[in-house]
């Protein structure tokens, strides 16, 4: 099964070495589960001709929020929408969960409470799951038809899953430990709050049921469909 990336953010450089690019990482979250992958960096304007040029489409996070103004994000919209009209399977990862939510319908905001950063607990329908988190921004208002999956105290709408077409997270299971240290060393400096982060770093070491999402996605991609 091809998953097709759409990579609408870089990592940061000077954390590439180590960790990769998106895309990466979530070729090595998914590893075992039997997919090819094919990345398009739809955040320098490269898109795919057809939805249908995948199996299905994996939407990866970025630094940007999905309200800015740039020239990518009305064609990814577009291309959202057409892959949910013609059952397309996505999944959509903190960025993605927030774009195919607006794209749908739904409303992104940045949070004013702040930003949720490290490992972060979540009810997903009565498991509880720990994942790395960071973001600042959230899906404040569910689109129809999406059903709510996942949710915190902080992060209402922190997992939807809208019937068989797609599949979103606000956490990053594809983000290891290091790489959430990294991002609180190079862009969280002046950005996040100390406190936030102090706290943060305090769970670095705590286990992440990130393998467990793993197991989620694929089952969703692998799903039957008419």
């Amino acid at each position: 099964m091809l998953i097709g990336i759409l990579q609408t953010g870089l990592a940061p450089e000077a954390l590439q070495d180590a960790n990769g690019d998106y895309p990466d990482m979530f070729q090595r979250l998914l590893d075992g589960h039997g997919f090819t992958f094919r990345t398009w960096k739809v955040v320098e304007g490269e898109f795919p001709a057809s939805v249908h040029d995948a199996d299905g489409w994996l939407i990866t996070g970025s630094r940007h929020g999905v309200y800015e103004d740039h020239p990518w994000i009305p064609p990814l919209e577009d291309f959202i929408r057409q892959a949910f009209a013609e059952h397309v399977p996505m999944v959509g990862v903190c960025f993605g969960h927030q774009i195919i939510a607006q794209a749908m319908g739904g409303k992104v905001e940045r949070f004013a409470d702040g930003w949720a950063v490290g490992a972060t607990d979540y009810d997903f329908d009565g498991e509880k799951i720990t994942l790395n988190a960071w973001h600042r921004d959230q899906v404040t208002q569910v689109p129809p038809g999406a059903k709510v999956i996942a949710t915190n105290d902080f992060c209402a709408n922190a997992a939807l899953l809208y019937d068989d077409r797609a599949l979103t997270v606000q956490a990053h299971p594809e983000f290891r430990p290091e790489f959430v240290d990294g991002l609180m060393k190079t862009r969280g400096k002046g950005l996040v709050p100390e406190a936030v982060m102090a706290a943060a770093s305090q769970r670095l070491a705590e286990p992440l049921q990130d393998r467990t999402m793993a197991g989620r996605i694929a089952a969703f991609f692998k799903e039957p469909r008419a």
